[in-house]
């Protein structure tokens, strides 16, 4: 199918990837436990009883994966670092050998004329800090800082585009109420918590990096959803979509970008917490300004209104929500594919923070294997890919200053709980061989990206 959308000039065409998703060598050059690790290796936490190893070999194989970006014409490359490669002990010596690997990183992409995008923290906590509360304690947000600036103070005389934070619903609800992943709680106060210091450690590092990287484009990545309720709610199903919005969107939304939280949540809330755990202060340091906002969205959210009292989520301030299975066709994942939701959701982004917006993941997963003509054949991703990409240039049309997007994921890797069973990469990765196949979906993004700069 051809696809011949156009976007505006110097719109930035990326991947992404993630450290302990793709690097491997979880016990090599100094590198600590992270939470992953430990959650990995209890069992039944991964299918599979799959782990960080070996992922795709990206600690080793970085040079040849830079080259493959320049082959598929990227602009640009998120990739995230890990804290504990950093620093092993989360605070206090730097560890050489960790910090080069990506000071080597920094250089290859420049070198094949790639701009890095740099995320903080992708989830990988070290497993020392988790040992002393993780984002659970206050003492999360200077930990943090120290963390920031020892990448910054390295990397950011070659990095302009800064990350703090990737999706911290993930890493506090999804981490500390679901039980999903790592550090694997199930308490509905703790993620509003780990939810509340994670932005506070986020506001820490912003006038950081601002110091030590002058002219940086400071940013946080968030993954909001277009929550939708039935086609005629009731009363109670509007009360469920508001109070599941304020916990996916709501909850991150206003503290960065309106310094408060939702009146409505802190009311929805009140059986759990009086509040005490926002300090004077805490908000303004959370909505420090920032340059540009990342947006990660895959799929809105159904919700209706169950019984009364019920909160089967254990989600905070979602008592009576109820999760209504995803509608038309599904990702490999069960997602819904709704691109009208995506639409929506980047132009609240947009409108929500008043900052150009980079859609820093975007993509689907497939059952995809190597053809008899050596091959991956994947038409179910590029189609995924046209319709979301002609989404983001209708959301373009309607206002939203959209800046660039990259393509979730660069390769095939370790996708959390799921192990090695997803593949969402526009290259497949044998991970028996490590040989890298770049999937038809790979092919047809690097036509669009040529086309887009006017290259054959």
């Amino acid at each position: 199918m051809a696809f011949d959308t156009t976007f505006p000039d110097g719109f930035l065409w990326g991947a992404a990837t993630a450290s302990f998703q793709i690097e491997g060598a979880t016990t090599e050059g100094g590198r600590s436990a992270s939470i992953w690790d430990t959650f990995a290796a209890i069992e039944g936490n991964v299918a599979n009883k799959d782990t960080g190893d070996p992922a795709c070999e990206h600690y080793h194989r970085m040079p040849q994966d830079v080259v493959m970006m320049k082959a598929l014409g990227l602009d640009a490359y998120r990739f995230s670092v890990a804290w504990p490669r950093v620093i092993p002990d989360g605070v206090g010596a730097v560890n050489a050998e960790g910090i080069d690997f990506y000071d080597r990183l920094v250089d290859q992409l420049l070198d094949n004329g790639i701009r890095p995008f740099v995320t903080l923290y992708h989830w990988d906590l070290p497993q020392v800090l988790d040992d002393r509360g993780g984002w659970l304690s206050r003492d999360s947000a200077p930990w943090f800082g120290e963390y920031a600036a020892a990448v910054v103070g390295r990397l950011g005389d070659r990095v302009r585009n800064w990350t703090t934070l990737n999706e911290p619903w993930c890493s506090s609800f999804l981490s500390y109420s679901l039980a999903h992943h790592a550090p694997g709680h199930a308490d509905e106060l703790e993620g509003l918590l780990a939810a509340h210091h994670l932005m506070l450690a986020h506001g820490t590092a912003v006038p950081i990096i601002r110091d030590l990287c002058p002219g940086a484009e400071v940013s946080i990545t968030l993954n909001p959803t277009q929550v939708l309720g039935p086609e005629d709610p009731t009363a109670a199903d509007l009360d469920a979509v508001r109070r599941a919005d304020n916990n996916y969107n709501g909850v991150f939304y206003s503290p960065l970008f309106h310094g408060e939280y939702p009146n409505s949540m802190l009311e929805d809330v009140a059986h759990l917490t009086d509040g005490s755990f926002i300090h004077d202060g805490d908000l303004a340091t959370i909505s420090a300004p920032l340059d540009n906002l990342g947006v990660n969205n895959y799929f809105p959210t159904r919700v209706r209104a169950g019984d009364p009292g019920a909160n089967p989520t254990r989600l905070a301030g979602c008592e009576g929500v109820e999760a209504v299975a995803p509608q038309g066709a599904l990702t490999d994942m069960g997602w819904e594919q709704n691109p009208d939701a995506h639409r929506q959701i980047l132009l609240r982004s947009a409108q929500e923070s008043g900052l150009p917006v980079y859609i820093t993941e975007n993509g689907s997963a497939w059952a995809d294997t190597v053809s008899a003509d050596g091959a991956v054949h994947d038409p179910e991703r590029t189609a995924y890919l046209h319709s979301h990409l002609q989404a983001v240039r209708e959301a373009i049309d309607e206002g939203a200053d959209i800046r660039g997007y990259f393509a979730w994921s660069l390769m095939d890797n370790f996708e959390w709980a799921f192990g090695y069973d997803k593949r969402f990469g526009i290259v497949h990765v044998d991970y028996d061989s490590q040989v890298r196949t770049i999937k038809d979906s790979g092919h047809e993004y690097a036509r669009i990206i040529a086309a887009h700069h006017g290259r054959s």
